[in-house]
């Protein structure tokens, strides 16, 4: 979850999601990282409603809980090697609003990808015939799964891109931000569509699952909510000079 960045080129060095002052780290590392981190986030997430369906329990507060420290951790863990993304609706709403380069977005969504659908296997060997209790499908109708996948992703993007890209937000305490709200979506969204608010938290177990059910909805209304949440911080935030500068809280500070 990147700081705004003008890097033209693959191997251009890019600013990331932690205060820290970020070195050059090729986009190797970066993207190892990244599937690295995707692939703790989905094993994580994934594994709550497997063991819930294995056990036959109904532990709403725990999927919620695995989801949101799942995203803590990585943020904190890899966020100053790649960004901590794991999310191809972030990237590619950072790359439209110029926080992110275009250039990088193809990878970064591949490692997301792969990522995914390695964890999901894993999972898929360890917790076999149990694997269908981590796809998200819908369980109400789907233009009411659409809007509240679009909503849950709109909030998340408009707290990542406040701790992400706004020099006045609090940047240390970005995962603890960012994990609370994933928390919070989920104890939302998580009965009706299973909160996925990622399309690789739904693609990864749905090929491991081989289960397809409505997929589209969790392709498009994540990406349209990422887009959107993303665009109305931007609008909102404030600009440098309607704050004195004596007020402003620096991420480093």
């Amino acid at each position: 979850m990147c700081f705004p960045i003008n890097a033209p080129t693959w191997t251009a060095p890019q600013t990331c999601f932690t205060a820290l002052s970020i070195p050059d780290v090729s986009l190797t590392r970066k993207l190892g990282a990244e599937f690295i981190g995707t692939f703790i986030l989905i094993l994580i997430a994934t594994a709550g409603p497997i063991v819930n369906q294995k056990y036959r329990s109904e532990a709403l507060i725990g999927n919620a809980a695995c989801a949101g420290l799942a995203v803590m951790v990585v943020i904190f863990s890899t966020g100053h090697i790649s960004g901590a993304h794991l999310n191809p609706s972030l990237t590619i709403a950072f790359a439209a609003l110029c926080h992110f380069p275009w250039a990088h977005v193809p990878a970064y969504i591949a490692a997301q990808v792969l990522g995914s659908i390695s964890a999901s296997y894993v999972l898929k060997g360890v917790f076999h015939p149990f694997m269908s209790g981590g796809v998200t499908v819908p369980s109400i109708a789907n233009g009411q799964a659409f809007a509240l996948e679009f909503l849950i992703t709109f909030f998340l993007l408009f707290v990542v891109t406040a701790v992400a890209t706004d020099t006045r937000a609090v940047g240390k305490l970005a995962g603890f931000a960012v994990g609370a709200v994933v928390t919070v979506n989920i104890l939302i969204a998580g009965p009706s569509t299973g909160g996925s608010m990622n399309p690789v938290r739904t693609i990864g177990p749905a090929i491991a699952a081989g289960n397809y059910d409505r997929i589209w909805i969790y392709m498009v209304a994540p990406m349209l909510g990422a887009l959107t949440g993303a665009g109305i911080y931007t609008l909102v935030k404030l600009r440098d000079d309607e704050v004195p500068l004596g007020s402003v809280r620096s991420f480093r500070r």
